[in-house]
């Protein structure tokens, strides 16, 4: 029994369950000091509007930098999917050819970042950065320097209304998309051959090549998945405002990023996982929320989380390397 005692309030479980402990921090300072923050129309706020697109942005993310990598592109991927998608529908074709269209788009992007590292030889962060560059342009050459467009209520579908407005079992459609897009990660990650791969390429890169593993074409794997779900992103981004706006993806790349890094720390071997990144996002996002309702501007929101990001890994890996 001491034996169990000790290892629940050891210093590693402490690090592992640092999140969870800030997560339960942040909840409490708001119910206490922001009006209706525990209210169910608030909480199916966050779900609904801030958790669902970063959450699936940031499964995209977690799969890159398990594999080593980072992908700077994720809000071009995203934004290129909900034109081409927004574009379809302005010309009359179906919602389903134009989600077809989207995430095909969204596939591209994905194949580029590829072709950039595995044929080029570019290093992750300058191909996407120059992919970054290359999809901003593009959107604002194709928007006339960036001009929204939006539908008209003919234009819309039986089939756009169900992505944007119906519900099942009392929860959006996005939230079972995300759900969906969550199992088929997770089973990716960590039951199959893939999640193998990805391991071994983000851990020890040069064995990777000399084991067996094709590093090009599951590298290839790993950002082109990235992609797709950032396309699935900005098709459900563009039905929920009905409209596309150029570069709102850029939005979502820093929060994947931090929300990714912050799952690290719920790991003894700070791999980015599935389950953590979604507690990095139900962190950000419930931080964000509750920076708003006691009435943080956006900047001030932004060196809250900035805070927020900088002391849950500090205190993880301040206590992990304690323990070591």
């Amino acid at each position: 029994m001491e034996n169990v005692k000790k290892s629940i309030f050891s210093v590693e479980a402490l690090s592992n369950y640092i999140v969870v402990f800030a997560f339960a921090l942040v909840v409490v300072i708001f119910s206490v000091t922001a009006e209706n923050f525990l209210s169910l129309e608030n909480l199916y706020n966050v779900i609904a509007n801030k958790v669902v697109l970063l959450a699936i942005v940031s499964l995209g993310m977690t799969i890159v930098i398990a594999a080593g990598g980072i992908d700077l592109s994720v809000g071009v991927s995203v934004d290129v999917s909900a034109l081409v998608f927004f574009s379809f529908l302005a010309a009359g074709y179906s919602a389903l050819f134009g989600i077809a269209g989207g995430l095909a788009a969204a596939f591209l992007v994905g194949l580029f970042n590829a072709i950039l590292i595995n044929k080029l030889k570019i290093d992750a962060f300058l191909a996407t950065l120059g992919v970054l560059f290359i999809g901003s342009s593009v959107q604002r050459l194709a928007t006339n320097g960036g001009t929204p467009i939006t539908l008209t209520t003919q234009e819309y579908s039986s089939i756009f209304r169900a992505i944007s407005d119906s519900q099942f079992l009392g929860l959006p459609t996005p939230v079972w998309i995300l759900v969906g897009c969550s199992i088929v990660v997770y089973l990716l990650l960590h039951k199959m051959v893939f999640g193998r791969f990805v391991a071994v390429l983000g851990a020890k890169p040069g064995v990777a090549l000399y084991s067996g593993v094709r590093v090009p074409r599951e590298l290839s794997k790993v950002f082109i998945y990235c992609s797709l779900l950032c396309g699935i992103a900005g098709i459900l981004l563009s039905s929920q405002v009905k409209s596309y706006i150029p570069l709102s993806g850029d939005a979502f790349l820093l929060d994947a990023i931090g929300a990714t890094f912050i799952g690290t720390a719920m790991t003894t071997d700070r791999r980015p996982t599935v389950i953590g990144t979604l507690m990095g996002v139900f962190l950000l996002a419930v931080m964000r929320n509750g920076l708003l309702l006691v009435g943080w501007n956006f900047f001030w929101q932004q060196v809250g989380i900035g805070v927020l990001v900088f002391v849950v890994l500090a205190l993880s890996f301040g206590l992990r390397k304690r323990e070591e």
